[in-house]
């Protein structure tokens, strides 16, 4: 048994797929085909089911993954290791974003640790959380930015900050008369959201208390993962929906106007940086870490004491 075989078996449950898999690893479809029955005949046992389509893993063969992709963790753990005792910040960070963080927060802070490690090549990968989830398992990225908490076994969450709920309105809506609203005053009609598979959906709901899948009783129903999307259809249409606080920061004074703050406590959602319990570039991570809470803008720093957790 290699590790070049375990990468290759690895490879091949990633993909599902032994030509995509071989690509992957830089070698021919036979030379993989070849190694991968080799440790078959050696544990005396098949590992995937070749007959089904895309291939998948026998019953047994899963957990045998399970321990090859640990134990190809351990093998480049010993390469960082080494590079963490030269203090030695170089390579590849390869980084999930979830799509209501990515425009918002990435500009404060990716310029910079770009300029401050110059030896690090950043793979940034805009994807929603469980896509993120599955990929920080597979070893496909290196670390996740998400709402969190998520409780998933096998990973670690690094809170960073807390972020606000605010209300925007439209003008012709009767929110839009209010100074601030609470929790209660959600369970109306016009409320606008993301497409199913959005955890900020989700949030969204359950402090509404109810799913308005239908946008209640507006005539026109529109399905998008853009909150900017969100925030056009009310200018020009009608009714409300809830932002996390970074996408209002860089609006003009119109927009700002249809902006309406929670009442105490307010309604936050808790942003973290999620990787495997095992996970290398453990000094580039951080980096990161550090590199993003130094740059976070004054209206983030709040406190989870002061204010309620919206759970995903």
């Amino acid at each position: 048994m290699t590790l070049s075989q375990l990468e290759y078996i690895v490879a091949v449950d990633t993909h599902r797929h032994f030509a995509t898999a071989a690509e992957h690893c830089h070698v021919t479809q036979p030379t993989l085909s070849m190694q991968i029955q080799k440790l078959e005949d050696e544990l005396g046992m098949l590992l995937f089911d070749r007959s089904k389509q895309p291939v998948v893993p026998t019953e047994t063969g899963q957990i045998i993954l399970n321990q090859a992709r640990d134990v190809l963790r351990a093998a480049r753990r010993i390469p960082e290791i080494v590079k963490e005792s030269l203090e030695d910040f170089s390579g590849e960070l390869r980084l999930g974003i979830i799509p209501t963080l990515a425009p918002y927060l990435l500009p404060y802070f990716i310029g910079q640790f770009i300029d401050h490690y110059p030896g690090v090549t950043v793979q940034i990968q805009e994807m929603m959380t469980e896509q993120i989830l599955e990929r920080l398992k597979n070893g496909l990225i290196d670390v996740g930015i998400v709402v969190t908490p998520l409780d998933e076994n096998g990973l670690s969450e690094i809170p960073l900050f807390y972020e606000p709920f605010v209300l925007y309105a439209a003008d012709s809506h009767p929110l839009f008369q209010k100074e601030s609203v609470a929790s209660t005053d959600l369970k109306t009609e016009g409320l606008w959201l993301l497409t199913e598979g959005h955890c900020f959906r989700n949030q969204v709901v359950s402090l509404c208390g109810t799913d308005k899948r239908k946008n209640g009783s507006q005539p026109l129903r529109y399905e998008t993962g853009s909150l900017e999307t969100l925030i056009k259809l009310i200018d020009k249409q009608d009714g409300f929906t809830l932002l996390p606080c970074l996408a209002t920061l860089d609006m003009d004074e119109t927009r700002k106007a249809r902006i309406r703050p929670f009442e105490n406590p307010q309604p936050v959602r808790e942003v973290s940086l999620v990787m495997h319990r095992s996970f290398l570039k453990r000094k580039l991570i951080n980096a990161l870490k550090q590199e993003i809470l130094t740059h976070l803008p004054p209206e983030l720093m709040t406190s989870k004491k002061k204010n309620t957790v919206v759970h995903v």
